[in-house]
Protein backbone atom coordinates (compact mmCIF):
# COMPACT_ATOMS: atom_id res chain seq x y z
CA UNK A 1 0.00 0.00 0.00
CA UNK A 2 2.98 2.28 -0.48
CA UNK A 3 1.97 4.98 -2.94
CA UNK A 4 4.69 7.53 -3.66
CA UNK A 5 2.30 9.77 -5.61
CA UNK A 6 -0.01 10.11 -2.62
CA UNK A 7 2.95 10.95 -0.38
CA UNK A 8 4.12 13.69 -2.76
CA UNK A 9 0.61 15.15 -3.00
CA UNK A 10 0.21 15.06 0.79
CA UNK A 11 3.59 16.73 1.27
CA UNK A 12 2.71 19.53 -1.17
CA UNK A 13 -0.69 20.07 0.46
CA UNK A 14 0.90 20.19 3.93
CA UNK A 15 3.55 22.69 2.82
CA UNK A 16 0.91 24.88 1.17
CA UNK A 17 -1.20 24.81 4.34
CA UNK A 18 1.69 25.56 6.69
CA UNK A 19 3.22 28.29 4.54
CA UNK A 20 -0.11 30.05 4.04
CA UNK A 21 0.17 31.48 7.57
CA UNK A 22 3.32 33.45 6.75
CA UNK A 23 3.23 37.28 6.93
CA UNK A 24 3.89 37.53 3.19
CA UNK A 25 1.05 35.16 2.30
CA UNK A 26 -1.30 36.40 -0.43
CA UNK A 27 -4.56 37.84 0.83
CA UNK A 28 -7.92 38.51 -0.74
CA UNK A 29 -9.06 42.12 -0.22
CA UNK A 30 -12.43 42.62 1.45
CA UNK A 31 -15.33 43.88 -0.60
CA UNK A 32 -16.80 47.18 0.45
CA UNK A 33 -20.36 46.82 1.81
CA UNK A 34 -23.18 47.41 -0.61
CA UNK A 35 -24.82 50.80 -0.18
CA UNK A 36 -27.42 50.52 -2.93
CA UNK A 37 -30.02 48.54 -1.01
CA UNK A 38 -29.67 50.46 2.24
CA UNK A 39 -32.43 53.00 1.49
CA UNK A 40 -34.84 50.28 0.38
CA UNK A 41 -34.11 48.31 3.54
CA UNK A 42 -34.76 51.38 5.73
CA UNK A 43 -38.09 52.08 4.00
CA UNK A 44 -39.15 48.45 4.31
CA UNK A 45 -38.29 48.36 8.01
CA UNK A 46 -40.19 51.58 8.67
CA UNK A 47 -43.26 50.33 6.80
CA UNK A 48 -43.24 47.00 8.64
CA UNK A 49 -42.82 48.77 11.99
CA UNK A 50 -45.83 51.03 11.27
CA UNK A 51 -47.88 48.02 10.18
CA UNK A 52 -46.95 46.08 13.32
CA UNK A 53 -47.88 49.06 15.53
CA UNK A 54 -51.21 49.40 13.75
CA UNK A 55 -52.03 45.69 14.09
CA UNK A 56 -50.91 45.35 17.70
CA UNK A 57 -50.37 48.74 19.34
CA UNK A 58 -48.08 49.03 22.35
CA UNK A 59 -49.85 49.79 25.60
CA UNK A 60 -48.44 51.58 28.57
CA UNK A 61 -48.39 49.39 31.65
CA UNK A 62 -50.65 51.25 34.13
CA UNK A 63 -50.66 48.54 36.81
CA UNK A 64 -47.09 49.29 37.90
CA UNK A 65 -46.82 51.84 40.73
CA UNK A 66 -45.25 55.15 39.85
CA UNK A 67 -42.01 55.85 41.64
Amino acid sequence: MFDPTAMIMADKATRHHVLSAQPKAPTIPERPPRQRGYAIRRLTVAALRRLADRIEPCRVNTSAPAS
